[in-house]
């Protein structure tokens, strides 16, 4: 029965302490609130997102995994950069489709136009 009794009171003496120093005992008040967990090395938003941004991604844990707005974010990003880059390949395919059905010399894979400069075979005009 002692043993109880004095388990009871130092759990009282334990809640009280701790609800002290939480509820605002001491000289500085009340514990301040804590930030909450920002990406610490967001995505860059003046350039397109390369090879090592993204391998160099880390997000935030919270408390049951990892924030779903960061990573909501960094994937809709993504999508949309990688959106982009698909179409400018597609447009410049096609650009180069285009340039090559036409007739007009040969297009490099640069872009540039390409004259031939190979002299050409000897025809009926060429002979005197």
């Amino acid at each position: 029965m002692v043993m109880f009794l004095f388990l009871v009171v130092a759990l009282a003496v334990v809640v009280a302490a701790v609800t002290l120093a939480v509820v605002g005992g001491g000289e500085n008040g009340p514990l301040p609130e804590a930030a909450p967990e920002r990406l610490r090395d967001p995505l860059p938003p003046d350039r397109p997102v390369g090879r090592a941004d993204v391998e160099g991604l880390r997000f935030p844990l919270a408390a049951r995994g990892y924030r779903m707005a960061d990573v909501d974010d960094a994937l809709s990003r993504l999508g949309a950069e990688l959106a982009e880059r698909d179409a400018r390949i597609a447009d410049l395919e096609s650009a180069l489709a285009g340039a090559r059905s036409s007739g007009h010399g040969s297009v490099r894979a640069s872009g540039e136009n390409h004259v031939s400069m190979d002299k050409p075979a000897p025809g009926k005009e060429d002979r005197p």
